[in-house]
């Protein structure tokens, strides 16, 4: 279940698409590859994303924390989120390109990814992810950061390929 909250535009951005949060939930629910990794998507606001992804010993690297690449993956599709949550009903997402520091060991229970556009452009869309891992006290360390640049594929709707 995804917690909608649609931002008014009041010091946020406003999303020409008011069936945003559904359309980033459906189009989510399409990426295979989230699913097979357990990753939920667990809040979407216009401009902003949270993923979340559970622990499970497939998704780590020999000593026992979530591997880069998956951390990767989910600062990725938070910033991709994000940015389509302030996209235009007849236009998808694509990144163009991102770069990941990752900061610390990601040990935990939960990695939490949450994506936010840093600035909206007509074609190019700047965003940021910052990832957490929580452990099961519910203390949550940073464990990365990303910045991506998306395009805006104006014309190009977020749609299944015909069959």
């Amino acid at each position: 279940m995804v917690d909608v909250c649609v931002n008014t535009g009041k010091g946020g951005p406003v999303a020409p698409n008011p069936a945003f949060a559904e359309r980033v939930a459906e189009s989510f629910r399409r990426q295979a590859f989230m699913g097979f990794l357990g990753a939920r998507l667990v809040g979407v606001e216009a401009g902003t994303c949270i993923i979340e992804l559970p622990f499970r010993p497939e998704l780590s690297q020999q000593h026992g924390f979530f591997h880069g690449g998956v951390v990767g993956t989910l600062a990725d599709n938070a910033c991709g989120y994000a940015s389509f949550t302030l996209a235009p009903a007849e236009s998808s997402i694509l990144t163009v390109e991102y770069k990941l520091n990752l900061m610390a060991p990601a040990v935990g229970d939960l990695l939490i990814a949450r994506g936010r556009v840093i600035r909206p452009g007509r074609t190019l869309i700047v965003a940021q992810a910052d990832v957490s891992a929580r452990r099961g006290d519910g203390t949550e360390k940073p464990v990365a950061t990303a910045l991506a640049t998306l395009m805006l594929m104006t014309g190009m709707a977020d749609e299944p390929p015909a069959a």
